[in-house]
């Protein structure tokens, strides 16, 4: 086991569920947490985590860690990826894990070792400008061998280090990237629209083979989504393993989670979209942890650890072939008006059978939406389902995520 784990970021969750393993840990965050952590006794080390560049100090951090004896560090978060990578540099006495953050910091890179692997990925290029996207939709128009006047082939732009959907934009046409795309958005990554049916898996990694993968089902992205998998994507298991697998395989990763979104096509083709090494968005590892009854939390922290023997992996993660008896959603919730005063919870939902609970808090006074917030803006909250029938579970998600809560 681990003598102490560095927990690169801040994580309230994190750290409660790191408390009840009893294990040695510190958090390495910024100077803003210092005051809570020393008030409630959280082993806690100031560092200023600025976007990773040329400058940044990993050495003098690990000298700032040593009087805690950490030989594991674990990413929280996107920011602190390459930190973490760097730190284990050091403890693994190996530059090639620092090597393979960059792999996830790093969109075009990431493209570029998946497509040399064998995996099918759009068509993508960097880009520095909107001359640069209009290039690109047209080579795109003609490799779709499109006549005058068809419709444009979609292309999405994406900024080459940030998580989820931040920055993301989707261009149907040559007049939307004159209306839509500004100065701040580039340089960026451009890519061609991938078809499938979107999805996210979960696979705990240790010594380079999958421990254990979950697999989660997306309802709507980035407002909804169940586990475990619907019977669907449950069939097409074996194939989702094999190409997880083969993703780690190609990435070189070794310990740790990864959390890779894939595109299945009706032909039974797996398209790579993107992964990640950090905890993902959605509340995917608390609705994993309910489904498979473990603490997912702990759990990603822990598989980090080189020294895990095959005993202690059994103790933390769940039995691969164990199939959850319920389902576990969620959705979460956007103001669907710029401008609202009041929650209203309406009366179907208390009376729904698979409805758990909610996080909606009413607004304060009158509460107005910015125009500038970045993805999808952060959501008000969470309302939780828990049932059997996973199709059942699909209704009641597309359903509330309608529903306008905040009038």
């Amino acid at each position: 086991m681990a003598k102490c784990f560095a927990l690169m970021g801040w994580s309230l969750p994190v750290i409660e569920s790191m408390q009840k393993t009893g294990e040695p840990y510190v958090v390495v965050s910024f100077p803003d947490f210092e005051p809570y952590a020393k008030e409630n006794d959280i082993p806690f080390v100031s560092y200023q985590l600025d976007e990773w560049s040329d400058t940044s100090n990993s050495l003098d951090l690990a000298e700032k860690l040593k009087p805690y004896d950490v030989d594991v560090a674990v990413p929280l978060f996107e920011e602190t990826v390459e930190w973490a990578g760097a730190l284990n540099s050091i403890y693994r006495d190996d530059p090639r894990v620092l090597n393979r953050a960059f792999l996830f910091r790093n969109k075009a890179m990431m493209k570029r070792k998946a497509l040399i692997g064998g995996l099918r990925v759009g068509l993508f290029e960097e880009v520095y400008n909107k001359e640069g996207v209009k290039a690109f939709m047209r080579r795109l128009n003609e490799a779709n061998l499109q006549l005058d006047g068809e419709e444009d082939s979609w292309v999405h732009i994406k900024p080459f280090a940030s998580a989820g959907t931040v920055g993301h934009r989707l261009l149907r046409s040559m007049d939307q990237i004159d209306q839509e795309c500004e100065d701040g958005d580039f340089p960026c990554l451009a890519e061609s629209h991938l078809p499938g049916r979107e999805f996210s898996c979960e696979a705990f990694i240790h010594g380079g083979k999958i421990k254990f993968l979950n697999i989660t089902e997306y309802v709507k992205l980035g407002y909804s989504n169940f586990i475990p998998e619907g019977h669907y994507l449950e069939s097409k298991r074996d194939l989702i393993h094999k190409h997880v697998q083969k993703l780690v395989d190609i990435f070189g990763i070794e310990y740790g989670m990864v959390h890779p979104e894939w595109f299945l096509t009706e032909n039974d083709e797996l398209n790579f979209g993107e992964t990640a090494c950090r905890i993902p968005g959605g509340h995917i590892l608390e609705l994993c942890g309910k489904s498979y009854e473990f603490d997912a939390l702990a759990a990603f922290v822990q598989i980090h650890d080189p020294s895990l023997t095959d005993e202690e992996l059994a103790k933390i993660l769940p039995d691969p072939s164990s199939k959850p008896k319920n389902y576990h959603g969620n959705v979460m919730i956007y103001p669907h008006k710029k401008q609202f005063s009041k929650l209203e919870i309406p009366e179907e939902l208390n009376n729904e059978p698979y409805f758990v609970d909610h996080t909606l808090v009413p607004p304060l006074s009158t509460q107005k939406i910015s125009d500038d917030r970045e993805g999808f803006g952060n959501h008000f909250g969470t309302i939780n389902f828990k049932g059997d029938d996973p199709d059942r579970m699909t209704e009641l998600l597309k359903h509330y995520q309608k529903v306008d809560f905040y009038v």
